[in-house]
């Protein structure tokens, strides 16, 4: 079993993520998101689509179109109800998003650091920063 994860970026309104099979959690993908994917290797990862798991570097992953696999590009979502509805259908249990060259991250269910199917600074999520608006729905402001 994999931790699955969604990883996207906003361009505006619209958000593009993909399916990410292993190693979801915070701890992992979260600090090397965090770490190693600034908002050009950011938009990189997910212009190449579903994939086995993020790593520090692209060249490291496995994409599921570089074996043949069809319909695994970018999925394009206009609100964060449909993004949710995305994360849900791939059995997602946490999601990261990149906008203006900041991470916010969530999960599906009550993750220590996270708000339950909203966002948070992800610097905030594993514990980088102070907590300042955990509770504000950042969701609403992203997605607007």
């Amino acid at each position: 079993m994999g931790t699955r994860s969604r990883v996207a970026v906003m361009h505006g309104d619209v958000c593009k993520s993909v399916y990410c099979h292993y190693d979801g959690y915070l701890d992992y993908t979260g600090r090397i998101l965090l770490e190693h994917y600034d908002s050009t290797a950011a938009n990189a990862l997910v212009a190449r689509g579903d994939n086995s798991g993020v790593k520090e570097t692209i060249d490291e992953m496995n994409f599921y179109s570089d074996r043949g696999e069809e319909d695994v590009g970018y999925q394009v979502a206009h609100s964060f109800a449909e993004f949710l509805e995305q994360v849900k259908n791939c059995w997602g249990e946490y999601y990261y998003v990149m906008k203006d060259g900041v991470w916010y991250a969530g999960a599906v269910y009550p993750v220590d650091g996270l708000v339950k199917n909203s966002l948070v600074p992800l610097k905030e999520a594993i514990g980088e920063t102070e907590a300042e608006e955990t509770e504000t729905q950042i969701a609403s402001v992203l997605f607007k």
